[in-house]
């Protein structure tokens, strides 16, 4: 197997479990805040949001490498990485959304 194409894949594999790991903590921060226990969603939000950067700057890797034209062609492993990624990040988004929504109902 050509050299770029494992460092391709060993990036890929960086990103999929890093955003892997942010996605599961942003459910369970939703699930913490449902309960009414906001310490333990924010903590997971924190986790998930440190895990969240991990991929993205791996991913940020990738494209300076594009930029410099050093990168091996698209494939679908990057592809999955890309996809989860992007999901990481609207889970994300999502859970801070919900955390409010329950601090609100439980304020009520």
């Amino acid at each position: 197997m050509d050299e770029d194409l494992q460092g391709l894949e060993l990036v890929s594999f960086q990103i999929i479990a890093a955003v892997g790991t942010a996605r599961s903590c942003y459910i369970a921060a939703i699930d913490a805040a449902s309960d009414g226990n906001f310490s333990e969603a924010e903590k997971q939000i924190k986790e998930g949001q440190e895990a969240f950067i991990q991929g993205h700057d791996a991913h940020g890797g990738l494209l300076t490498k594009l930029a410099n034209g050093e990168m091996p062609s698209m494939d679908l492993l990057l592809t999955h990485a890309e996809d989860q990624l992007m999901s990481a990040e609207t889970f994300g988004i999502l859970a801070e959304r919900f955390i409010k929504l329950y601090k609100k109902i439980y304020n009520k």
